[in-house]
């Protein structure tokens, strides 16, 4: 290790035995991690919730075939405790948040985590450590699908459902600064506020029917899967794009849009330091900003899956680490 200051040697964590409900979590403590060579050490101050983090839960298995006992978590806020052999580009002290080793586990839900150092960024100026931890795997999210993946023009119209969601409302925003023409669907109690992000047309979901309303949409970024899936290929003009932030099944349409003259596809976000830098920019020029819906003490992690479970939340949930 290069650098260092003095850190215990054990912490708490939030960690499962066996598959289940919101209860099979618990705090525990364990060995603190140590950083290897191109890697940080970050003692975490917040950590986001993510619908991935409940369905590991229930499950019991990470997508890459790690079992219990683990540790849930991907997005992380935090301060640099150590630095390992070859990083250069963060020094302890340093304010970083990041998405970690996706999809191999990260352990966020607890109080320090190694990471490469690359997997992170410098926390945008002007954000909280719990503004900073809702931040990650949701825009990165949204900006892999709408800019890496679509190349979201000028002009175009995008489509984006479960629009005030921790996806869909950083989705927007993103949009907007392309300059697309965003039309969201999501409940009318949350049409003002999507409005006030950017959003340019509205549909409340549980009284319209979007493929009624809508043509000639240049991308659809869908997290919603099943029905969904064939119901928005029927607004996409020729050469259009779908993207599914869910694994497609066998109801992906993936031979309906061929015949269509579409494309479909599943996007799998990926740790990435360009893109949370870009993210940055956005935030610290006023054009993206984060919604916290709610904040749960780390022991509290149970009750922040419960509630994430509703799928009525707005914007993110966070986990509060350390002060």
């Amino acid at each position: 290790m290069d650098q260092a200051i003095t850190t215990p040697t054990t912490m708490r964590a939030v960690s499962q035995d066996t598959a289940g409900a919101p209860d099979v979590l618990k705090v525990v403590e364990v060995a603190r991690p140590e950083p290897g060579r191109g890697e940080i050490l970050v003692r975490v101050h917040a950590a986001g919730v993510n619908p991935a983090d409940w369905k590991t839960r229930q499950r019991g298995e990470f997508a890459t075939g790690v079992r219990p006992p683990f540790t849930l978590g991907y997005d992380v806020a935090g301060v640099v405790e150590a630095v390992g052999q070859g990083v250069t580009i963060f020094r302890v002290g340093d304010a970083v948040f990041g998405m970690p080793r996706f999809p191999h586990p990260a352990g966020a839900y607890a109080e320090y985590v190694t990471a490469p150092a690359r997997h992170f960024a410098p926390r945008p100026a002007g954000l909280t450590h719990l503004q900073a931890g809702a931040l990650p795997l949701a825009s990165l999210t949204a900006w892999q699908a709408l800019v890496d993946t679509a190349n979201v023009r000028p002009g175009q119209r995008v489509l984006i459902h479960a629009a005030a969601g921790g996806v869909g409302h950083l989705a927007v925003q993103i949009a907007k600064a392309r300059g697309a023409y965003v039309i969201g669907t999501a409940s009318a109690a949350k049409h003002e506020l999507l409005r006030s992000l950017g959003a340019d047309e509205l549909i409340d979901y549980r009284t319209q029917d979007f493929t009624r309303t809508l043509r000639d949409v240049d991308v659809v970024l869908d997290s919603l899967g099943g029905p969904n899936w064939a119901r928005s290929l029927r607004t996409l003009r020729p050469g259009g794009t779908l993207i599914s932030i869910l694994p497609p099944d066998d109801t992906f349409p993936a031979e309906e849009a061929e015949a269509a003259g579409v494309r479909a596809v599943f996007m799998l976000v990926e740790p990435d330091h360009a893109g949370l830098r870009a993210i940055t920019s956005l935030v610290e020029s006023g054009a993206l900003r984060v919604i916290v819906d709610e904040v749960f003490p780390l022991e509290e992690a149970a009750r922040a899956h419960t509630l994430g479970e509703t799928g009525r939340t707005t914007g993110k949930i966070v986990l509060s680490v350390a002060p």
